[in-house]
């Protein structure tokens, strides 16, 4: 059996304060296969963004290691995170985070600014992420001409426009209406069973949650974990 893909040991997360200490994880040992379609659920402060913010080494443990394949994110200089991050993780966020004054394409571009592709291929690689996300014919239009669902198809888009081994979505769906929810999950779907990718969601959300192969529950800074049953295998004919 091959290695899980991402492994946290022994995690432990304390945020200080002039006047306390607030620990947020206490000890938490976590594996994800390769190809993983795991949500996190919990209350909130319990350590399901912290998670994200670990993995992708935009903040750092107190305690403990994180490990992505064979790279040890714990180990690794602010530099050297910079670059691997670009490498590996494309990140979901529940308000977009687009920049106003760019459009679309150029919104989903910014990623591979930071890499050596010439302007030719960084096209390629846009065009592409456009048709995976449906969104070709609004390539020209800046945010505020976009829906809000419209909007975080953007948003994935310059997530995967990198290839990354790992997507981190933090409440993709929090900020919709009912019916743009729904194809987002089915885009964030398509993207696990379609395309393989790694994904791990926060979500408050059991119907986002139900899309997952597993979901874990962080209580207190420690999980518990469910198992899915393939809804595939269920399906009416």
């Amino acid at each position: 059996m091959s290695a899980p893909l991402i492994r946290l040991v022994d995690i432990v997360k304390i945020y200080k304060t002039h006047a306390s200490e607030i620990t947020v994880l206490s000890g938490l040992n976590l594996t994800v296969d390769e190809g993983e379609f795991v949500a996190i659920m919990g209350p909130s402060g319990s350590g399901k963004t912290t998670i994200l913010n670990l993995i992708a080494g935009i903040d750092t443990t107190t305690y403990g290691r994180i490990f992505v394949g064979s790279d040890e994110v714990t180990a690794m200089s602010e530099s050297e995170l910079a670059t691997w991050r670009s490498q590996h993780i494309g990140f979901i966020f529940q308000f977009y985070n687009l920049i106003p004054s760019l459009t679309a394409y150029e919104n989903i571009e910014l990623p591979l600014l930071l890499t050596s592709l010439s302007k030719f291929d960084r096209k390629k690689h846009v065009l592409t992420a456009l048709e995976i996300v449906g969104l070709t014919d609004r390539m020209s239009h800046y945010p505020r001409q976009l829906s809000g669902g419209q909007e975080q198809r953007v948003g994935i888009a310059r997530a995967i426009v990198t290839d990354p081994t790992i997507l981190l979505a933090d409440e993709p769906t929090g900020n919709l209406d009912a019916n743009s929810a729904e194809e987002i999950l089915h885009l964030i779907e398509s993207l696990n069973i379609k395309f393989k990718k790694t994904i791990l969601m926060v979500t408050h959300d059991p119907n986002a949650a139900s899309r997952s192969s597993r979901i874990i529950r962080l209580d207190k800074g420690l999980s518990k974990e469910d198992l899915i049953i393939d809804k595939i295998q269920f399906s009416s004919t």
